[in-house]
């Protein structure tokens, strides 16, 4: 029946996809490479090695495939959780790279996406005194962030839901960390590039250079996050090593 209703009023209605007809501003996404010195590397890349040499590519599931992911990516954001759930700090650059990015603003608001809660604890501690710091929480935080009141608004991805809107209060978003859900990513870009937003919107990803980052941006890039993708980015990592060994 719908489609008979469909047929008979095909010549005088058209259908619209809201990109069709929102004028949205321009989004510029930037890719940020972030070089890790020669000791951090040679840490990264015999963490990796033992990480990745313990798994059996042959019996990697989906489970263990989002806990080894995890664990590469804590060491790409530069700290990583021990047996007792204790941050251990490997390195400081994606910090460095995001000071430099809040320098460069201007005193632009920021609002930071994070995936880990040590990202979060260190990107607080590593800010600027002076600088009005608060965490997506409540109306009353939503508020102030689209009145200007805050200068870095942090956020992890599954907080920000679909219909919230924060496109009043700024147009520079940085992904300190990223992670394997385009859908999350998706509806986080969207909260600043949506329907109301007055000024381009930059997206600013730090990505560390030979890190599983770079595994989870490509698949982003090309829409193809999916547990298949994961697991076959691990199992090139893993059949790498092992042809290395």
């Amino acid at each position: 029946a719908d489609q008979a209703i469909q047929q008979q009023i095909a010549d005088i209605c058209i259908s619209l996809q809201a990109k069709d007809y929102l004028q949205l501003p321009e989004r510029i996404d930037n890719i940020i490479h972030v070089r890790l010195n020669a000791k951090e590397q040679a840490a990264y890349e015999k963490f990796e090695r033992e990480m990745l040499l313990e798994v059996d590519e042959a019996t990697l599931d989906a489970g263990s495939a989002a806990v080894l992911s995890g664990k590469l990516l804590q060491f790409c954001n530069g700290a990583v959780y021990d047996s007792d759930k204790h941050a251990v700090e490997v390195h400081g650059e994606k910090l460095e790279a995001f000071k430099e990015i809040v320098e460069g603003s201007q005193g632009k608001p920021i609002l930071v996406f994070y995936n880990f809660q040590h990202d979060k604890s260190r990107i607080i501690k590593c800010l600027p005194k002076g600088l009005r710091v608060a965490e997506l929480k409540g109306p009353g935080v939503i508020s102030q962030w689209n009145e200007r009141k805050i200068d870095v608004l942090l956020a992890h991805p599954a907080s920000a839901a679909y219909g919230l809107n924060l496109q009043a209060g700024g147009n520079i978003i940085v992904w300190f960390g990223l992670n394997w859900s385009l859908e999350l990513y998706q509806q986080a870009n969207a909260r600043l590039h949506r329907q109301g937003q007055t000024d381009n919107v930059i997206i600013h990803h730090l990505i560390v250079s030979g890190g599983m980052d770079e595994d989870v941006m490509a698949a982003l890039q090309n829409k193809q996050v999916t547990q298949d993708s994961l697991l076959a980015a691990l199992k090139a990592r893993i059949a790498k090593v092992k042809g290395e060994t």
